[in-house]
């Protein structure tokens, strides 16, 4: 696929921002645990052919990574994303975007105690920020029946920044391709897990075989677990990394506005408050990392 680094952003952009829309339209006709199961192993499928091409099955499996491979599985793609789904079962798309934010604030946390990267004063104003806009969503819909599905985002953010804390100790020498593939691999066993759990529990294996479901598996497997990778670390690669950031950072407002559009969410100006006030709070954040070289 022939494209330009800066497509690459908005690309990845689009893809991370349809992300509660499809998971709203997921309700009721997939299973979470189900929806993130296929997904997977679509994302194995649309990685397959480069993994194969290159002789890197070796480094997939390889001894010295494979249980990191199965911690970023497990906590960067399994556990998030299957509570993130569930989440969309009471709150809205726009709701979701803006309190996916707060996995900044736990990126600075886990920065700190297992990184030893001390925050600067840019990172906790940031920061501070981001958790006001959260306050302003939750504080709104405190009781409500959304509120069960925002505390749930916020509480779930953490995992994802675990992942991704795990996958900095990575060896460099690594292609992005690799990573990609290894958590959509590595995820397999905790949602076979969840998805065992669930037969004891009797809970439903709900797939209803519409247009909407395989519409939204697609883009799951195909678009959010594989091509929004490679094309964010095109981007990264490419361009400057707080040019790349501002466009990435900026998706809830597409989440927001698509989802406004669709009739999934009537914009209210506690949203907008929140949306602008964690956008802001999270590139002050990103921004101070970039110049500060980390």
């Amino acid at each position: 696929m022939n494209y330009s680094a800066l497509s690459a952003a908005w690309i990845c952009w689009a893809i991370v921002g349809l992300s509660p829309i499809m998971g709203k339209y997921a309700a009721g006709l997939i299973s979470p645990a189900v929806l993130v199961f296929l997904g997977t192993l679509l994302g194995v499928l649309y990685f397959t052919p480069w993994i194969h091409k290159h002789h890197k099955w070796g480094e997939l499996f390889a001894p010295q990574t494979r249980w990191q491979f199965l911690f970023i599985g497990t906590f960067g793609t399994a556990l998030p994303f299957t509570v993130f789904l569930i989440a969309l079962h009471y709150t809205t798309p726009g709701n979701a975007a803006i309190l996916q934010q707060s996995e900044l604030i736990y990126s600075l946390l886990f920065a700190a105690i297992f990184l030893h990267e001390r925050p600067s004063r840019g990172q906790l104003g940031g920061s501070a920020l981001v958790i006001l806009g959260v306050l302003i969503i939750l504080l709104k819909e405190q009781y409500t029946p959304r509120w069960t599905g925002d505390l749930l985002i916020v509480g779930s953010t953490w995992m994802l920044q675990a992942g991704s804390t795990v996958a900095k100790k990575l060896p460099k020498q690594l292609d992005y391709h690799v990573i990609g593939m290894a958590r959509n691999v590595f995820a397999l066993p905790a949602l076979l897990v969840i998805l065992g759990v669930m037969y004891v529990l009797r809970e439903p294996f709900l797939f209803k075989p519409t247009a909407t479901a395989f519409a939204v598996l697609g883009y799951t497997g195909l678009f959010k677990y594989g091509l929004a990778m490679v094309v964010w670390y095109k981007a990264i690669r490419a361009l400057d990394l707080s040019k790349v950031t501002a466009i990435y950072l900026s998706y809830p407002v597409l989440s927001l506005l698509l989802s406004a559009a669709l009739g999934l969410d009537k914009i209210t100006p506690h949203q907008v408050l929140g949306l602008v006030i964690t956008c802001a709070g999270a590139y002050w954040v990103s921004l101070t990392v970039q110049k500060e070289g980390h």
